[in-house]
């Protein structure tokens, strides 16, 4: 393991981190050295989308005061083994996040992005209601509400119809009514049982274009339910993916006739999205839960 001190300073000079995050600024939680032999990071997995422990999506979040090295976030993301680690800095005005899989980078992630704001909102002494993120999308937002919810204001992502293709056809037994797609693959079909029983081929899955599926149907209790699949980037099957409702709001909306959506991811941890569709941005709501808090050690 290469000597990581060479790569960041324990003292940030930050006038946006020691205003905005007292606690992570007095005591250097995102990151810490001792005696030049070991590497310290704080550590938090969350429960997004969940009101209680071993509900809704698990992510592992890492508070940083600067970036490692892309090869060690990717290193402690396979290492954790969940379908999202999220990274974050403070930046001067607000903070830039970036999340892992198991296997690769990705562009946006929903889940942990609110485990992120669960955090900074609960531990990190962050005194504002409403948190920035820069990312590779463009501007996050989360706000905390009074009782405690969280809301995030994404970009919409709308889906666009396209042609099936054939490994979507092959993976799954029953065929599609219509595919559309934008980030992901976005596959409806005739009914909520065929998204609930679904057993796909996920090695015909992994092959395709882009990250990842979201299979949706219109639901008797729900307005839509979804479950979401990318075994490209390590993730057989996600239990709660945020960012793939910044595709389906745009559809189900325009489908159904109306914003407010209430949605149900149908993995078998599960989890309940309220969204809407405000102008060309989306709004998720969801809850969020520690299961447990610790620190990461790296040798130099």
């Amino acid at each position: 393991m290469a000597v990581f001190h060479k790569f960041m300073s324990v003292t940030v000079e930050c006038s946006f981190l020691m205003t905005a995050f007292p606690d992570l600024a007095s005591t250097h939680r995102g990151v810490r050295f001792y005696n030049n032999t070991a590497m310290k990071i704080s550590i938090y997995q969350i429960d997004a989308f969940a009101k209680k422990a071993f509900e809704g999506n698990p992510a592992a979040i890492c508070p940083l005061s600067e970036w490692l090295p892309d090869e060690v976030m990717q290193s402690i993301a396979k290492e954790n083994n969940l379908s999202e680690t999220a990274f974050f800095v403070p930046t001067e005005d607000g903070l830039h996040i970036r999340w892992f899989t198991p296997v690769a980078e990705v562009d946006l992630c929903g889940h942990a992005t609110l485990a992120s704001a669960y955090v900074i909102f609960t531990y990190l002494g962050f005194k504002e209601n409403t948190i920035n993120f820069q990312s590779k999308s463009g501007l996050l937002k989360v706000l905390q509400q009074n009782d405690g919810l969280l809301v995030m204001d994404f970009p919409s992502q709308p889906p666009t119809p396209c042609q099936i293709p054939d490994k979507i056809l092959q993976a799954f037994k029953n065929t599609p009514v219509q595919c559309l797609k934008s980030e992901d693959y976005i596959v409806v079909f005739g009914n909520e049982d065929e998204v609930a029983s679904a057993q796909p081929d996920f090695d015909a899955l992994s092959k395709l274009g882009l990250r990842g599926v979201a299979i949706t149907a219109k639901s008797n209790k729900y307005d839509f339910i979804a479950r979401f699949f990318a075994p490209k980037y390590g993730v057989n099957e996600d239990p709660v993916t945020g960012s793939a409702y910044t595709q389906l709001i745009p559809y189900w909306s325009n489908t159904i006739g109306i914003t407010k959506l209430h949605a149900k991811q149908v993995s078998s941890r599960g989890g309940e999205i309220f969204c809407e569709l405000i102008g060309n941005r989306v709004s998720i709501d969801g809850r969020a839960v520690t299961y447990l808090t610790g620190e990461i050690e790296i040798k130099t």
